[in-house]
């Protein structure tokens, strides 16, 4: 059954998430703050590893030379343009708003911040969109119940740190799955090695922002930078993943 990598994605995450609730409900304030900057390196790690991976390349003679420096910087020039002109991160923050008074959290100062930082965690990765694709197409959903694992325990932590509005990120993790799920369902072969990688390439380095907003604060708008994997995606059809 194509869809089900997807379905035990968003469970495993709520469950991590109401675990890390309970669990920061018995933590000291430098312990949760620890935690959070604990999580932020692991997620920098998985955006280097899975940037590097598309990136390197070993050459003919066994040396190592890279690939898509062009790409990676236009891309994400353009679409941060792009994603500050729609003000994508100002709507991300404003649906957090939403929920935040429709599910009775108003006075959780956390909650808009923990949503959206845990969205772009644990939405915009590789596994995201290429278990996704395989999901679809294949009704193989081992990449999404790994992935499934992994976003357990990171919104556990997460959640212990920063707050409920973590385990919310389920809700846009299954509409922006099952989305692609969905299409590449009915796309069928149309989806292409290249853009499995582009997108995995581009991905990965947004996945690396937001380790480093984790670590040190709100420095990058990561939301805003989105557009970029559709720029990406264009630019190496026309032959500029070089």
């Amino acid at each position: 059954m194509f869809g089900f990598g997807t379905i035990l994605n968003v469970v495993l995450i709520v469950v991590g998430g109401i675990a890390g609730i309970f669990t920061g409900r018995i933590l000291t304030e430098s312990l949760k703050d620890t935690l959070m900057k604990t999580s932020g390196v692991c997620v920098m790690f998985i955006g280097i590893a899975g940037t590097l991976s598309k990136m390197l390349v070993i050459t003919a003679d066994g040396g190592i030379s890279t690939r898509g420096t062009m790409l990676m910087i236009v891309s994400i020039a353009i679409g941060t343009v792009i994603g500050e002109f729609c003000r994508i991160e100002d709507g991300m923050e404003y649906f957090g708003v939403w929920l935040k008074q429709k599910t009775g959290n108003a006075k959780d100062k956390k909650f808009v911040d923990a949503f959206v930082t845990a969205t772009l965690t644990v939405c915009i990765g590789a596994m995201a969109v290429v278990g996704s694709i395989q999901d679809g197409i294949m009704g193989d959903y081992s990449i999404l119940a790994a992935k499934a694992v992994l976003d357990l325990i990171i919104i556990m932590m997460m959640a212990a740190s920063m707050g409920k509005g973590c385990a919310f990120s389920a809700i846009p993790v299954g509409i922006f799955q099952g989305t692609i799920t969905v299409i590449a369902h009915f796309a069928g072969a149309n989806v292409t090695d290249l853009t499995l990688d582009t997108l995995s390439f581009v991905g990965n380095i947004l996945i690396f922002c937001v380790g480093v907003n984790l670590v040190w604060g709100k420095k990058i708008k990561v939301g805003s930078m989105l557009p970029a994997l559709i720029v990406a995606v264009l630019m190496a059809k026309f032959g500029y993943f070089r």
